[in-house]
């Protein structure tokens, strides 16, 4: 069994579940692995705060709650983007490839 962010490659894959990872995935980018969260940090809070940039960024490529193929590829490529500001181009290239992999997935 794979799993990446979570979600078990090895069965079917919906949109939720990808749109899930991605929230998983921005997480860890950009909280659990960084200065972000230091000893008094509460990961809930920053679970919130990731998730709401994740559906920032389907603002303007789809729904949230109801997210498409396409629109997932959009929201990830606005999240991509969002991250050139503060994160390496390797960072960013390894877990786009690795959503990228969920959402080759996708029917």
């Amino acid at each position: 069994m794979s799993k990446i962010y979570g979600v078990d490659t090895d069965k079917p894959i919906t949109p939720l579940m990808v749109r899930d990872a991605m929230i998983e995935c921005f997480f860890q980018a950009h909280c659990a692995d960084t200065e972000v969260v230091g000893e008094d940090a509460d990961e809930s809070v920053n679970k919130s705060y990731c998730r709401s940039i994740v559906k920032k960024a389907f603002k303007d490529s789809g729904d949230f709650e109801n997210p498409t193929k396409q629109s997932i590829m959009n929201a990830m490529e606005n999240l991509a983007e969002f991250a050139k500001n503060f994160r390496n181009p390797e960072i960013i290239k390894k877990h786009s490839g690795e959503i990228m992999a969920l959402i080759e997935k996708l029917k």
